[in-house]
């Protein structure tokens, strides 16, 4: 049997078994949250023309340079218009935002600097600039640059650029197809009454919601304790899932079937313990075969939270080159003790201050069981098992599990 590893090592070893699930087109206006597979590339140049970007005037700078203040307007343009051409001294074209520049002229005057009367458009300010008030063609990007670089995550400005470009898909990274199974006979499902001896299954619930967040819709399975029967649905989730995820049966009570059957399903243990608190019983491995990895987390509550959000996470976005990671850092407000040598995950209040730090505030709990407690929580805090006390002000890594507010 193995020893219990550190957290380090759990990283380390969960890391050395990412995976590539491949690339799929999704459409485009259902691809935000995913991974780019590959860049998008501009179509044209951007802007596409000389560009308009204040309602006036448009002239000639060589007339105003002459000294030429009274113009008269030979057109008015709207956007949209094809561009005309002027090839007179001392004209103008009335002309609006996102116009195509005229030809023969090459300076835009707000309509806030002139005064029009009639067909003489009069320039009250000496302060004009050449080229003022144009975005010039390609001045932000060229034909065949590329404007979002792959394994960027599709948010609103990623497709209106791409929506710029005529793309009606995107290419993004394929998600794993996960599957989270829950065991225990004292388990009932949501909508039935469980018997004063019984509780109602969450632990999978609150996995499958935390995997919607990131666009993973995973399958829901329960088994009883029975070895024989955990054993053939591990046999079939082998074939059907990337990713099998479990909850409960890993400790080292007489039912804990979940480690032996799952050697018997072919899937290779590569770390059972690990020296932390809450989760020291999670448990991972793979089946190399089918390319299955497996995250086995304990059944208590706040444990299967944490070992999902502190080891899955980082997997699954080092799998999909996700650029984001899964902790940050805080400061500790106050002072905090854990006796046992485990790393210690505290569960905490994070609020970002009036100076732009994130202040972590520990939340008390009774345990591994109260998941109750974590609505009054939004992260984990990572203290390390070297030391026993620690004080405020010292900064430590921090896991989220909700959204951080300037609310302190």
């Amino acid at each position: 049997m193995m020893s219990p590893i550190t957290v380090a090592k759990a990283d380390e070893i969960i890391l050395q078994n990412t995976g590539n699930f491949g690339v799929e087109e999704v459409p485009l206006i259902n691809a935000t949250g995913r991974i780019l597979a590959n860049d998008i590339i501009a179509d044209r140049d951007l802007p596409p023309y000389n560009r308009v970007t204040m309602d006036g005037i448009a002239i000639s700078y060589l007339d105003y340079e002459k000294g030429t203040r009274s113009f008269y307007v030979k057109d008015t343009m709207a956007a949209g218009d094809e561009p005309i051409t002027v090839d007179t001294t001392n004209q103008c074209v009335e002309i609006m935002t996102g116009c195509v520049l005229p030809e023969g002229l090459d300076t835009v005057v707000r309509y806030e600097d002139i005064t029009i009367d009639g067909d003489t458009a009069t320039i009250n300010t000496e302060h004009i600039k050449q080229g003022a008030n144009i975005h010039y063609k390609g001045s932000d990007k060229k034909v065949h640059d590329s404007i979002v670089a792959n394994n960027t995550v599709v948010d609103a400005v990623t497709i209106s650029v791409a929506a710029s470009v005529g793309l009606t898909t995107l290419s993004v990274k394929k998600l794993p197809k996960v599957v989270v199974v829950s065991t225990g006979d004292e388990l009932v499902d949501i909508h039935q009454l469980p018997s004063p001896y019984q509780i109602r299954r969450s632990n999978s619930y609150a996995i499958k919601a935390t995997l919607l967040q990131h666009g993973i819709d995973a399958d829901l399975l329960h088994v009883n304790d029975n070895s024989d029967v955990i054993e053939a649905e591990l046999m079939k989730c082998i074939s059907a899932y990337d990713v099998i995820i479990l909850s409960g049966g890993v400790s080292m009570g007489k039912f804990d079937y979940v480690p032996q059957a799952l050697a018997n399903a072919g899937i290779k243990q590569l770390f059972h313990k690990v020296l932390q608190k809450p989760g020291k019983p999670f448990w991972f491995g793979q089946n190399s075969e089918k390319n299955v990895v497996v995250f086995a987390f304990p059944g208590n509550p706040v444990s299967a939270f944490l070992c999902l959000h502190r080891y899955f996470m980082p997997w699954l976005f080092a799998s999909i080159s996700h650029p984001s990671i899964a902790y940050s850092f805080a400061v500790l407000a106050q002072d905090v003790t854990f006796e046992s040598r485990l790393q210690y995950f505290l569960q905490v209040t994070v609020h970002i201050s009036m100076s732009g730090q994130l202040i972590a505030t520990p939340v008390a709990g009774n345990g591994s069981g109260d998941f109750s407690n974590l609505t009054a929580s939004n992260a984990f805090m990572e203290l390390p098992a070297e030391k026993n006390d620690f004080k405020k002000g010292e900064v430590f890594k921090i896991i989220p599990f909700k959204t951080i507010s300037g609310n302190g």
